[in-house]
Order: structure tokens, then C-alpha cells, then sequence
């Protein structure tokens, strides 16, 4: 059995959503000191819908993977249904990662909700802050 899905290697070979969107309207970036892996996320909410997001990794296949992955399943989505992404669910539309890969979909997960809690802070938004978890150094995913 290869050590990579299908869907890993296309996401890994022709990434989604890759870039910078200026002026977004919430920006998320972690970072894994362990693996070295950065993820950044953009996002563009009209509406309450993300109508558009970007994404910047710094890291290996699985990370740039859980990235495109992570973007493609947030798209046009309201963002009561984003807040609910899960690096579970970034791991199953991969049709899977190698346990010692599974930090990267955390880092995923954990970018999108950063780039959430930016757009609410900047527009003055209330939110439960039990869905943000305050994690700037992500070294607990590594436990994996």
C-alpha cells in the first residue's frame, strides 16, 4: 500500500486556492516549531460565506495537501458550517495521512479558525471563545 492516497498526491502536485488575498477579511497563520511547517489562510466573507479563500504553506506534501484540502472544503460555505471543519474531516476528504502526518491537518484546522477569529475581531463580532483554541505553537499535534 502506497504511503500517500491519490487525492493526497493531487492536492500535494496541483494545489487549490494557492496565494494571497489582499484586504481579507480574516488572515490566519501557524506555524509547527517541530516540523517547520507554516500555514497561512485568507479568507473573503460576504454575507456570512466565505466566498473565497487562499492559502500559503511552507512545509511538506502533507501540509500543502491538508492546506488545498482544507480550502476546497470551506469554499462558498457559511461560516457556521467552517467553524465546524475538523482536521478529522480535512483527513478523510484525503482519504487519509500517515499517523506521524496527521499535525498537518491539524495545522489546517487551526488556520482556518485563527483566520475566523481575525475576521471577527476585526468587525467587532462576539463569538464563543471555547471554538478558539489559543494555540500559537500547535507542539501538542506533534504528540501524534
Amino acid at each position: 500500500m502506497a504511503l500517500y492516497s491519490e487525492k493526497v498526491m493531487d492536492h500535494f502536485r496541483n494545489p487549490r486556492n494557492v496565494g494571497v488575498i489582499e484586504n481579507a477579511d480574516g488572515v490566519g497563520e501557524v506555524g509547527n516549531p517541530v516540523c517547520g511547517d507554516i500555514m497561512k489562510i485568507y479568507l473573503k466573507i460576504d454575507n456570512d460565506v466565505v466566498t473565497d479563500v487562499k492559502f500559503e504553506t511552507f512545509g511538506c506534501g502533507s501540509a500543502i495537501a491538508s492546506s488545498s484540502m482544507a480550502t476546497e472544503l470551506i469554499k462558498g460555505k457559511p461560516v457556521s458550517e467552517v467553524l465546524q471543519l475538523t482536521n478529522k474531516a480535512v483527513v478523510e476528504a484525503l482519504d487519509g495521512l500517515p499517523a506521524h502526518k496527521l499535525h498537518c491537518s491539524v495545522l489546517a484546522e487551526e488556520a482556518i479558525k485563527k483566520a475566523l477569529k481575525d475576521y471577527y475581531d476585526k468587525n467587532g463580532i462576539e463569538y464563543d471563545k471555547s471554538l478558539f483554541p489559543d494555540c500559537d505553537s500547535c507542539a501538542h499535534c506533534c504528540d501524534q
